[in-house]
This record gives structure tokens, C-alpha cells and sequence, in this order.
């Protein structure tokens, strides 16, 4: 016997903020890793997981991309 459970969410207005903010700085981390990776690959090189962490954490430290520690880390690829 097969079941099936549907749930919906309705997140607050703070909550809905949150989760704003949050898919936004991982939309822009994905498209920076993005851009790097094709960048490398232009160059016939490869770009692994952890350089790509690497460049997470530099990109962090940097003045326009400091509001990436405003959100939690864990969503961030």
C-alpha cells in the first residue's frame, strides 16, 4: 500500500525575508563558481570542489560579498 502525504508551508514575513536573502547569496554563489569554473576550463584547467570552498571563503572576506555572512553557511554550496 502506497501513501502519499502532502504538507504545505507558510512561512511568516520574517521567515519569508530569511529565505529570500538566503536563495539569493546562493544563486550568487553558484553563478561566481560558475563563472570560475568556465573561466578554468577556457584555460584547459580544472576546478575541484575544495578550490571552489577556497574561493567561497576568500569571496567572504571580500567588501561587496561580506553580506555572504549574514546568511547560514550550510545552503551555501
Amino acid at each position: 500500500m502506497k501513501r502519499a502525504y502532502r504538507y504545505r508551508f507558510c512561512p511568516t514575513g520574517a521567515q519569508a525575508a530569511e529565505l529570500s536573502r538566503t536563495f539569493g547569496c546562493v544563486r550568487k554563489v553558484c553563478n561566481l563558481a560558475l563563472a570560475a569554473r568556465t573561466e578554468a576550463w577556457a584555460r584547459q584547467e580544472r576546478v575541484s570542489y575544495h578550490q571552489t570552498s577556497a574561493m567561497l571563503t576568500a569571496w567572504k572576506k571580500t567588501g561587496e560579498l561580506a553580506y555572504l555572512n549574514e546568511v547560514s553557511s550550510v545552503p551555501l554550496p
